[in-house]
């Protein structure tokens, strides 16, 4: 193990009938998920001309008027979903909030769906902007991030002794989050402290980062330094997140990340959060404990969990939230 360069993993095979080959690249992955939580893929089947179009509309939905993008304001609803402007975020809660603008979307819901109507959280329409064909677009790359997502959880269940179709049926109807983020300039922080992001672990299962070439993504190493995890061409980051160190009783790691604003250029970037059906268990998986190793995490469920970490990150989430 190189504890200055993230693993960099080839998953075409995932997408093969070859079992052996398959087992090779599920191996390497559960090698990553425990020594560094951190790891590149490639081989995967979202098109460079996808991240491209997406790329574009990023930047043309953030150069909007503050006043347009306010039309979805994310603190004016309990969904979780639309504009999130500059400093709603502290994912550190030792520095000042984070240097970044964003939109968020989840799991379609038509407002007749029986969890809309029964209120549950985070259940609901998304709500876009008003963009020729933006709609069309997130919808579909939320669909097809989706099923990436899910091809890595089936790697990771023979290490984690479950059958191979535990996390499909764990992940229909999920709460699942993508994001489009825009970090400003390093020099336009209110303060020397003002970081991109805060340092933070993320709270779902798995994460897959897509980053444009701006660079800026930090990741602690066993050693508990700071490492750069430059962008490669072609590539996601994926990384754990708390619930699946929970459901894996800390056999996989949810490791720290930070972005420190670039220097004079613009940054973007585009993760999708998996994160499972609402009403899921998450607890110590049978595989995980034994008698030296017993559960370190109380019971929960991902709505739960999720609901908890929003409320510790979003001062917005803090006090009673707008209907909407």
């Amino acid at each position: 193990m190189n504890p200055n360069q993230l693993p960099l993993i080839d998953i075409a095979p995932l997408y093969s009938t070859d079992e052996n080959a398959w087992r090779q690249v599920a191996r390497q992955i559960d090698q990553a998920c425990r020594e560094w939580g951190f790891f590149y893929i490639t081989g995967h089947p979202i098109s460079t001309q996808r991240m491209t179009q997406l790329a574009d509309a990023a930047k043309s939905f953030f150069a909007l008027p503050d006043a347009e993008k306010l039309k979805i304001d994310i603190t004016q609803t309990q969904l979780h979903r639309g504009y999130g402007a500059i400093a709603t975020e502290q994912l550190d809660p030792n520095k000042p909030s984070d240097l970044k603008e964003t939109f968020d979307m989840g799991f379609n819901m038509a407002a007749d769906h029986p969890d809309v109507i029964a209120g549950k959280p985070l259940r609901g329409p998304n709500r876009h902007p008003q963009i020729s064909g933006w709609s069309e677009l997130l919808e579909q790359h939320y669909n097809d991030m989706h099923e990436l997502a899910k091809t890595l959880l089936r790697s990771m269940t023979i290490a984690l002794g479950v059958e191979r179709d535990f996390f499909d049926s764990r992940f229909e109807e999920p709460i699942s989050v993508f994001r489009m983020i825009h970090y400003p300039p390093r020099h336009t922080a209110s303060s020397a402290d003002q970081q991109g992001a805060g340092a933070h672990t993320d709270y779902g299962c798995v994460t897959l980062l897509y980053q444009d070439s701006a660079g800026g993504l930090q990741v602690q190493n066993v050693n508990g330094e700071w490492i750069d995890a430059p962008p490669i061409e072609g590539s996601f980051v994926v990384n754990i997140g708390d619930m699946m160190a929970r459901w894996s009783n800390d056999r996989y790691k949810s490791t720290p990340h930070r972005v420190i604003s670039p220097l004079g250029v613009d940054r973007y970037s585009m993760p999708f959060f998996a994160e499972p059906h609402p009403d899921t268990e998450i607890s110590c998986l049978p595989g995980c404990s034994d008698a030296n190793n017993p559960p370190k995490y109380a019971a929960t469920t991902s709505a739960e969990y999720l609901l908890s970490r929003f409320a510790d990150t979003y001062a917005y989430r803090r006090t009673e939230p707008a209907q909407g």
